[in-house]
């Protein structure tokens, strides 16, 4: 018999289906209990929700510093990520395979989407693949492969079995960092098969980042920014880069 604790912690598995974390205060207004129902709820016995630093998570075996990155970039700069969304959903036509990384900006993009919009959507992370999902127009296709629940992505076993049999007609990346000489990378050397992939097969290539992504270098190397076509952002780069960038050939927009 369902108690009314599994209750409420199912209502929370349904609601973060589509965010990877809910504050407890949104959690406790969610549910009309206090938030100290909502952490004797979670504190009492294991389960798929728990509570970290303030907010409702899933994947409670998954608590590493880079998860924690994931999580907790999402409440950062969401306006900025949002504005260099919309610019970036603005390239999407009817029809088209479109891939999408994975990242906090990316379903950003998928939100900017019209929701009559027919097209297909490849990914290889949880967050992007429950934001694809809501989208009526979508065929979804997720990459299956060995889960990380640091980053929250499938790596892929074998890209015969699903990602070579597809030329995306336009790939939108998600980076940690972008650097002139060091080009674009990221905190997690698992995404690099599939950014490469990507990189190698989609007839357009576009980066897109928030403004504060701009002079940062990471541990895991996506490739030199010439291999982008299109970098999107919330605002104009510095001098040094808009130069570097025209020399290039490599547009620029926000």
């Amino acid at each position: 018999m369902e108690t009314r604790r599994d209750e409420r912690i199912n209502r929370l598995i349904q609601a973060l289906k589509r965010s990877d974390k809910i504050h407890l205060k949104e959690a406790s207004a969610l549910l009309g209990v206090s938030e100290m129902t909502i952490r004797r709820d979670l504190s009492s016995e294991p389960g798929p929700v728990v509570l970290l630093g303030g907010y409702v998570v899933l994947e409670p075996r998954s608590v590493t510093a880079n998860h924690y990155l994931l999580s907790d970039q999402k409440t950062r700069r969401i306006e900025e990520k949002r504005h260099a969304a919309r610019l970036a959903a603005a390239l999407v036509r009817p029809h088209q395979t479109v891939f999408f990384d994975c990242g906090t900006t990316t379903p950003y993009i998928i939100e900017a989407l019209d929701d009559e919009l027919q097209f297909t959507g490849i990914c290889y992370s949880l967050n992007t693949f429950l934001a694809l999902q809501d989208k009526p127009g979508c065929r979804v296709i997720l990459s299956g492969g060995e889960f990380h629940a640091s980053n929250a992505i499938f790596k892929p076993i074998n890209f015969q079995e699903c990602l070579n049999n597809f030329c995306p007609d336009i790939a939108f990346f998600s980076a940690a960092g972008i650097h002139i000489r060091h080009g674009a990378t990221c905190f997690n050397l698992d995404e690099l098969p599939v950014k490469h992939w990507a990189l190698e097969m989609a007839q357009q290539r576009v980066l897109v980042v928030d403004d504060s992504k701009f002079g940062k270098v990471r541990s895991a190397c996506m490739g030199p920014l010439s291999a982008f076509d299109l970098i999107i952002s919330n605002e104009e780069p510095d001098a040094a880069f808009v130069e570097f960038a025209a020399s290039e050939n490599i547009h620029l927009e926000w």
